[in-house]
């Protein structure tokens, strides 16, 4: 097992064409159970910067129901996604090659269920998040879902550790940083989505799951 240099904010492990991601690691368990319970019944589930593919085959792996559409920007890490596929019985679709800060990223795509993301909007562009609504709105039946897995700030509420993720994100790029919830909700309801769900999560994260309520 060798080492890949640096992606995502953390070094990942190789084993042949697999990725090993430490957070996907910390987090992929408690996950795949929380989408689990909140997922309809043989919903597809578009997920967006799927990184190493590791989340997507706990989350089939929970739900043997869900059919999954990975989708990545980097080369490499789609090559590892499409690996740990081999394990999920042809419940996971081959990975895309999608960003969306792209103008027309969902182009062709769905209809889809549901969208799930993880920590990505902190680390990219606030254009990463705009897009991703924008698409969601175009591929998500009525009724379906956004959930979004990571840190947020919460005004006063915020945890400390995501105030000075936050700094440190900046730090690095100007245009990162830990996303206000308000933000959030507020871009998601100009794209016809209500969030309806805010669940506490380890390490002070959460899962914000967001219902399209207009076509």
């Amino acid at each position: 097992m060798t080492d890949r240099p640096d992606i995502a904010l953390e070094q990942r492990e190789r084993c042949d064409a697999r990725l090993s991601s430490p957070s996907a690691g910390r987090n992929k368990a408690v996950i795949a159970a929380a989408l689990a319970e909140l997922l309809p019944e043989n919903a597809h589930v578009l997920e967006i910067a799927s990184g190493t593919g590791e989340h997507a085959l706990a989350c089939v792996t929970a739900r043997p129901d869900l059919s999954w559409t990975p989708s990545e920007p980097d080369a490499e890490s789609r090559t590892s996604v499409d690996a740990w596929s081999a394990d999920a019985g042809g419940r996971i679709a081959p990975c895309l090659a999608c960003s969306t800060t792209e103008a027309r990223w969902s182009d062709g795509l769905g209809p889809f269920d549901a969208l799930f993301c993880a920590n990505m909007i902190h680390i990219a562009p606030w254009e990463a998040a705009e897009g991703l609504f924008r698409g969601a709105a175009e591929v998500i039946v009525e009724g379906g879902l956004v959930c979004l897995y990571g840190p947020f700030q919460e005004g006063e509420a915020t945890a400390p550790s995501n105030l000075d993720f936050d700094a440190s994100l900046k730090a690095r790029d100007p245009r990162w940083g830990v996303r206000a919830l308000s933000d959030v909700d507020a871009l998601a309801q100009g794209r016809g989505f209500e969030r309806e769900a805010r669940r506490e999560m380890p390490a002070n994260n959460l899962l914000l799951v967001y219902r399209k309520t207009a076509p």
